[in-house]
This record gives C-alpha cells, sequence and structure tokens, in this order.
C-alpha cells in the first residue's frame, strides 16, 4: 500500500465539530475522544480527593480533641468518606479507562467501541455522577459515614441529611455508568479484534481490561443491589438495614465486600497491563512466561469473587468460615507471585532503559510488593484481630491501590506521545518521579510503624506524632509533585516536540503503527494479522475475501510469526518488532481512504444523563417516604419530575437518532462469531442483571433465616395470598409466548400479525402491573391482628423485603412496557418485516423477566 503524501492527515465526518470547539467535547462519541474526557475528568476528581487528603493530614499534625484543629469531628468524618470515595470510584478505575478507550480499540484493531453512543453515556452518566456527588456538599452535610458505608450508621437515623442520599444516589448513577462501559468492552474485545488477532495473542493491557470489565460486571452488579438497598431504606423507609432488622448489618458487609474485594483488583488489573507494556518497551523483551502471566490474571479474577469474608474476620461469622477464606486469602496471592517474578525475570534479561514511564512502572511493582507482602498479615485471622481498624490496614491499602496509581501516571507518561503528538519533558518528568516516590513512602511508611492509631479519628497517642508529622510532609511532597506533572504536560502538549508514531524503540503493538495522535477511523483499511504481521487490507479487498467465504480466516499469532520465545529478544527501532506484543510496523505509518465511516457526533448521551441528574437529585430530597418540608420540598419535586420528562423523551430521541456504527465484517469474534453486537451486548447485560437479582434474592433468604425460616410467616398478614402471584404468573407467561409469535411474524412480514402480537404483549404486561398495584394496594390498607396499620413498606423485614424485590422486577416491566410501546409504534410503520432482530433482543430482556418472576412467585407467596 502507498502512502498519501500527508501521513497524519484524517478523515472527518460531516457531523464531527472540530476539535477546537467546544460543542465537539459535548456531542463526540468517539472513542479517543472519550478517553480524553475521561482522563481530563478523572484527574480533576483526583485533585478534589487529594486536596481532602491533606486537610485531613494537616488535621493529624498533633493528637487534637474534638473542636481542634481546622476540621471539626463531623467536618473530618466528611473529609475521609469523600477522601475514600472520591479516589475508588472516581478517580481510579476512570482513570484507566481513560487509557482503554483510547487505547484498547487501536491495539486490538477496532475503529472504534462496538456501541460508540453508549460509550459517550458511559462517560457523561460518570461525570454527571461525581457532579451529584460535589452537590451533596451543599445540601446539608454530604455522606459521613466512611467509604465502605457500613450499615447501620449509613440509615437515617444516624445520618439524615439530604446529603447523604444524594452521595447514595450518585453512586447508583457511577454502578450505571459502569455497567453500560463493561457491556460495551465486553462485546468489543470479543467481537472486534482484527482479523488473526486471537483472544492468547491480544496484548496484555487489552487483556486486563477484558479482565477488568469483566469483573466489573458481576461486581458492581452486587453493589448496585446494595446501594438500591440502602437508598430504599432511606427514601421509602424500608427496614433492611434498620438497628431492629435481624442481620441487617452482616447483610450489608456481604454484599459490599463481595463487590468491594474484586474492586481492589479491578483497580489494580490495569496498572498491571500497563507495567507490562512498559516493561516489554523498555528492557526490549517480551515478558518472560506470557502464557502463564496471562493464566495467572485470570486465575485471579476468578478467586477474586471467593476471598471478600476476610473483611468480615471481626464478625460472628463461624471460625470455621473464616479460616476458609484465610486459605482463599493466601491462595490469590500465589499468581501474584508468578507475575511479579515474570516482571522481574524481564529486567533481568533485558537492557532497561530509565525513561520515566519505566520509572514510574517499576516504582509501581517496588510499592505493589510492600503492599502484598504487608497484606498477608491482614489474611491470617489471628493477626487481622490486632491490625483490624488500625492504620497498618490504612498504610497496606494505600500501597496496593496508589502503587497501582504509580503504574497508571507511567502509563500517562508512556501514551502522552500518543495522544497529544508531542514528547513530555524527560527531565521533569524524572523530577516528578522522585518527588512522587520519597513523597509516597515518607507519607504511608510511617503509618506502618504508627500503626495502632485508630482509623478515622485524629485523636491519637500523643508519643505517635512524630511518625504522623512525616507522613503529613510526604502528603504535601506526593501532593507537590502531580503540580511539576500538570505543568509538564500542559506545556509540552502546546510546546513539545513532536512526536513520530513510534517514539518508543522497542514499542510493538498496533496503536504505535499509526500517526500520533492516530486519525478520526485509526486504521488505513483493515488491519490483519492473517500472515503473521500487521497489515492492511482495503474494502475491495476485504468485500472480496468476504463473499468469498473467508471472512473468519486463520487465526495467527498476532505478535509475528518469527515471535521469539520467552524472554526473547526484540529488534530495535531499525528493525522487524518481533516481540510478543506486537507485529512489524509498516515503515512509513499510512491512511487511506474509506468509502464509508461511523457516526461520531450524538447529543443525546448528555441529555440522558442530564435527565438522570436531575432525577437523583430530585429524588434526594425524600426521606422515608416525604419529601422535605418547605420549599425545598417543592425544588426538589421539580427536579425529580423535570429529570423524568427528560431522561424517557432524550431515550426515546435517540433511539430515533440515524446512527452507523462501526462494521464488525472483518474480525476475530472467537468465542462468539456467531453472535451480532447487540445479542451479546444484551446477553452481557442480562448476566449483570441475574447478579442484581440474585443479590436481591440472597438478601431476602439471609434475613429470613437470621430471623427464622417458620417464624417469617408471622410477620405476613393472612391476606398475603398466592392468588395474585399466580395469576401473574400466567400473565407473563404468555406474555412470552406473544414475543414469540411477533418475531415469527415479522420473519413472514405479516405486519399485522406483529403489530397484533406485540400489542398483546403490552396489554398482558399493563395487565401484570395492574394486578399487582390492586393486590399492594390491598395488602396496604389490610386490617387484621398484628397489622392495625396494614402491611407497609416499613412494617417490618418481611413486608420490606417483599415490596423491594418485587418492586425492582415491576421496574424491569415496566421498562420493557416502554420499549414494546415503541416498537409497535415502528412496527405499524412497516418496521421489523423480515428483520426481526430487534424483536428477538428484546425478547432476551422480556423472557428473562419472565424467568426471574418464576423465581419470586414461590418465595414470596408459597415457600
Amino acid at each position: 500500500m502507498s502512502a498519501p503524501d500527508d501521513p497524519a492527515s484524517v478523515l472527518a465526518t460531516p457531523d464531527l465539530p472540530d476539535a477546537k470547539t467546544l460543542k465537539r467535547w459535548f456531542v463526540t462519541t468517539n472513542h479517543k475522544d472519550i478517553g480524553l474526557l475521561y482522563l481530563g475528568t478523572s484527574l480533576f476528581f483526583l485533585v478534589f480527593g487529594g486536596v481532602l487528603a491533606l486537610l485531613m493530614r494537616s488535621q493529624m499534625w498533633v493528637s487534637r480533641a474534638p473542636g481542634e484543629g481546622i476540621l471539626g469531628p463531623v467536618a473530618y468524618n466528611q473529609a475521609v468518606s469523600a477522601h475514600g470515595l472520591l479516589m475508588v470510584f472516581w478517580f481510579l478505575s476512570p482513570f484507566a479507562f481513560g487509557f482503554a478507550n483510547y487505547i484498547v480499540p487501536l491495539q486490538i484493531g477496532a475503529k472504534d467501541l462496538a456501541f460508540p453512543r453508549l460509550n459517550a453515556l458511559s462517560y457523561w452518566l460518570y461525570l454527571f455522577s461525581g457532579l451529584l456527588f460535589g452537590v451533596s456538599f451543599f445540601q446539608g452535610t454530604s455522606f459521613s459515614g466512611g467509604w465502605t458505608m457500613y450499615a447501620p450508621l449509613s440509615v437515617p437515623t444516624f445520618l439524615p441529611s439530604v446529603g447523604a442520599t444524594a452521595t447514595i444516589l450518585a453512586l447508583v448513577l457511577f454502578t450505571a455508568s459502569v455497567t453500560v462501559g463493561s457491556v460495551n468492552f465486553i462485546t468489543t474485545i470479543h467481537r472486534m479484534r482484527a482479523k488473526g488477532l486471537s483472544l492468547w495473542n491480544m496484548p496484555l493491557f487489552s487483556w486486563t481490561i477484558l479482565l477488568t470489565v469483566w469483573m466489573m460486571l458481576f461486581a458492581f452488579a452486587a453493589l448496585l443491589a446494595a446501594l438500591l438497598i440502602l437508598s430504599s431504606d432511606r427514601i421509602l423507609g424500608t427496614t433492611y438495614f434498620a438497628q431492629t432488622s435481624p442481620g441487617g448489618s452482616l447483610l450489608w458487609t456481604h454484599l459490599f465486600w463481595f463487590f468491594g474485594h474484586p474492586e481492589v483488583y479491578i483497580v489494580f488489573f490495569p496498572a498491571l497491563g500497563i507495567m507490562a507494556e512498559t516493561f516489554q518497551t523498555f528492557t526490549g523483551r517480551r515478558i518472560v512466561g506470557r502464557k502463564w502471566f496471562i493464566a495467572s490474571m485470570i486465575l485471579v479474577a476468578l478467586q477474586s469473587f471467593f476471598v471478600w469474608m476476610h473483611h468480615m474476620f471481626l464478625t460472628s461469622i463461624s471460625l470455621n468460615a473464616k479460616t476458609v477464606f484465610m486459605a482463599t486469602t493466601i491462595g490469590i496471592s500465589l499468581p501474584f507471585d508468578l507475575m511479579v517474578f515474570a516482571l522481574i525475570y524481564t529486567m533481568k534479561k533485558g537492557d532497561i532503559r530509565f525513561s520515566t514511564p519505566f520509572l514510574f512502572n517499576f516504582g509501581a511493582l517496588v510499592l505493589f510488593i510492600l503492599g502484598g507482602i504487608t497484606g498477608v498479615f491482614l489474611g491470617a485471622v489471628v493477626l487481622d484481630y490486632e491490625f483490624r481498624g488500625t492504620y497498618w490496614v490504612v498504610a497496606h491499602f494505600h500501597y496496593v491501590m496508589v502503587g497501582g496509581v504509580t503504574a497508571l501516571v507511567g502509563g500517562l507518561y508512556y501514551w502522552f506521545p500518543k495522544l497529544t503528538g508531542r514528547m513530555y519533558d524527560e527531565f521533569l518528568g524524572k523530577v516528578h518521579f522522585v518527588m512522587y516516590f520519597v513523597g509516597f513512602n515518607l507519607l504511608y511508611f510511617p503509618m506502618f510503624i504508627a500503626w495502632e492509631t485508630p482509623r478515622r479519628v485524629f485523636a491519637y497517642q500523643t508519643e505517635l506524632e512524630p511518625w504522623h508529622q512525616i507522613a503529613t510532609v510526604g502528603g504535601f511532597l506526593l501532593g507537590s509533585s502531580f503540580l511539576v506533572m500538570f505543568y509538564n504536560l500542559y506545556r509540552s502538549a502546546w510546546d513539545g516536540e513532536e512526536a513520530s508514531a513510534r517514539p518508543w524503540e522497542y514499542a510493538s503493538t498496533a496503536e504505535w503503527t499509526v500517526p500520533s495522535p492516530p486519525p478520526l477511523e485509526n486504521f488505513p483499511g483493515y488491519p490483519d494479522y492473517t500472515s503473521g504481521e500487521l497489515e492492511f487490507r482495503d474494502e475491495e479487498e476485504v468485500h472480496a475475501e468476504t463473499a468469498g467465504g473467508d471472512a473468519h480466516g486463520a487465526t495467527a499469532a498476532a505478535d509475528g510469526g518469527t515471535a521469539a520465545s520467552d524472554g526473547g529478544t526484540a529488534a530495535s527501532d531499525g528493525g522487524a518488532v518481533v516481540t510478543r506484543e506486537g507485529a512489524t510496523p509498516p515503515a512509513t505509518p499510512v491512511e487511506t481512504e474509506h468509502d464509508g465511516h461511523v457516526s461520531h457526533a450524538s447529543v443525546w448521551p448528555v441529555i440522558v444523563s442530564l435527565g438522570a441528574f436531575l432525577t437523583l437529585l430530585g429524588a434526594s430530597g425524600i426521606s422515608e417516604g416525604s419529601f422535605v418540608d418547605g420549599m425545598a420540598g417543592d425544588v426538589y419535586l421539580g427536579f425529580l419530575v423535570a429529570g423524568g420528562i427528560v431522561t424517557v423523551s432524550s431515550l426515546v430521541a435517540m433511539t430515533m437518532e440515524p446512527f452507523d456504527g462501526p462494521v464488525v465484517e472483518w474480525a476475530a469474534q472467537w468465542p462468539f462469531g456467531d453472535v451480532e453486537n447487540t445479542k451479546l451486548g444484551m446477553w452481557v447485560f442480562l448476566a449483570s442483571d441475574v447478579v442484581l437479582f440474585g443479590a436481591f434474592i440472597g438478601a431476602y433468604a439471609f434475613v429470613r433465616v437470621a430471623y427464622g425460616w417458620e417464624s417469617w410467616h408471622h410477620l405476613i398478614p393472612a391476606a398475603h395470598v398466592p392468588l395474585p402471584g399466580l395469576i401473574n404468573t400466567y400473565l407473563l407467561l404468555t406474555s412470552s409466548f406473544t414475543v414469540v409469535i411477533a418475531m415469527v411474524a415479522a420473519q413472514r412480514r405479516k405486519q399485522l400479525w406483529v403489530v397484533g402480537s406485540l400489542s398483546a404483549t403490552f396489554l398482558l404486561g399493563v395487565g401484570f402491573l395492574i394486578n399487582k398495584a390492586m393486590e399492594w394496594s390491598h395488602l396496604f390498607h389490610v386490617h387484621e391482628a398484628g397489622f392495625p396499620d396494614g402491611w407497609g413498606l416499613s412494617t417490618n423485614i418481611a413486608s420490606s423485603t417483599f415490596y423491594l424485590t418485587t418492586g425492582l422486577h415491576g421496574a424491569h416491566v415496566a421498562v420493557g412496557l416502554l420499549i414494546t410501546l415503541y416498537m409497535i409504534v415502528r412496527a405499524a410503520r412497516g418496521a421489523y418485516l423480515g428483520e426481526e432482530e430487534p424483536i428477538e433482543y428484546f425478547g432476551l430482556y422480556w423472557h428473562f423477566v419472565d424467568v426471574v418472576w418464576l423465581f419470586l412467585f414461590p418465595l414470596f407467596y408459597i415457600v
């Protein structure tokens, strides 16, 4: 292929404004733009959380009594809680996913993510969730119960402020962003890799992102269940976590830490991928034992869901259970040992170049080793009794989590030339590293020595003051190091030396084969690894071969057919790159014209997110079933109504907007080669929904066992009979049958039958909700012995579990009915005839809702 005169030229699309205009950043759906938005926003939240951390360290300069210092007890608790929440949720993972958005499609040879508008929606939901959290500081007080939000301290009895409710709802919005993003990345990586690029040969950073989003999909579903239940306790008045509820506080810890421990690896895995990439680039060697490295990551991702109970060693759980989880905790360290030794041996066999990205990633490895060693203490039941609730946990936690941040900062320097087309200042980069690394260890290592300091308390033994003063000095040094980074990167982005497509001598993955920054649609034609080296096919070649039946071709190594064995040497910049991670880049980056392109602009993701923000802001003004008193209550009601209208109308407009996504006719798609993108996306989303409902059902079973399985019946009025549930079972099963009829009718191009079957589905679903509403109304107003005021949401724990779990299911039915109504209107205009796939995808959702009811009916009406 010949290169055009200007290799850095890009193909603009008529619907995407210029990058220099503000409008571009509100309407863009391009993965590189979204990546930059994630990076910029997450760095803002880093500064937000960092300022709070410095306030805390200033307060702890000396041991103080309540009322002394710059922060009072409530303000200090808010600072501690907000710092933890901001760093764990709004900085760490979004910062990593800024790189993921920008780099992963380039590494796997895709033109964009599978669902560009959903990618934009994920970002805007993230941004507005952070804004909602920020608003909470202006609603009385923000959340002050610690980032773990332990119940019952998080219920209105102890935290009655509107701001605390807004914080929890902000996290709900954040989990929605994570779920949308996870579905998108899973679909993209499994379905849109360049032809010939098998999963096994995928670059390690993309591997870590794939494993991260799979963990996110399930872990955040459990967190969402916990947050919805907690929100219900605060807003509707249910009693899951009330002091009087059996097992309520233990239920929260189970739900939270089922999310919380995988979250450690969710945060660290992208950092691990960056470490692997930079170690290969700056040692000139591919990772030693690459296959074992990948296998270890897979094993850790699976094991991460089986270690959560080591956070609960101080609870009333039996010693046998604690012993089992102590074993799983120690066991999960073994795959990490293998990965650490692989990185160390890669350095030993390579020729290290101590550039800024490598320094930060080498520093991250050192810090993580220290964090891992100190974590072993907490994995032992006996030692955990001593260390839990002390600064030993704080120090260990930060050596692991902020150790991951160290690698992410290295990734920012590593990919900065690719993102901006400019080189950073190497001297300032090294100054940043020295300040960062010294400040980090001055801040956190003294905490191991002063470990007897209680967590989340600014009063401590006076003899520990010198160690805390050293830590405070280290905190300010660490914070100051980021000022150097911001200055360096800002100045370099405008005046730095122009970067080539491959500024690093041994960089070998596909993002280094295109100009810096990359063209809008990434690649010249279609990337192809079938020959063992990266080549580009034009439209005619692809269409010809696809028509010839060779669309799925042979799968070859993406790293070049002449890849060296573990630890082999990569050629320098002047020759072929044959590391396991990459392929031979073209001598000159090329860009060819395309006959078509994906759409890159849509205003609806930001408007949908704005509507969701207003809705949850309005809901934050409700406490135990009533809006706050006075004019503020009317304002919150207005936000709630306006937000609901904006959300629904903009979602409808978004579905009606003409939008072309990336084409996947030329891609490696194992193991989903026969599954269309939208169908796979629906399957993945439903997998998350399985965990959501599983957590709700598990919560019901947990509190019922805690109360007494048979004694539970005394909490339920005699008027709660199975007949309404039985009727609803028949209604939903029949509605599933009518959806199948609609799909068959669409295949046979029978418009009247399509409209009629969808209409029948809609009417049956409406009948389900009406019957449910009648049943609820009857139970609310029942008057019998033991229930003189009816059986409401807050009557007892049995009523709370019944209304909330069946209500969640009813909400799913309501969403399905809105989709059905939309499809009826389209079917009446002739849509879906001969193209039944949309009905099939909706059917997957509707059948899932019906199957869930088949579990709820016996649990809540018969057993």
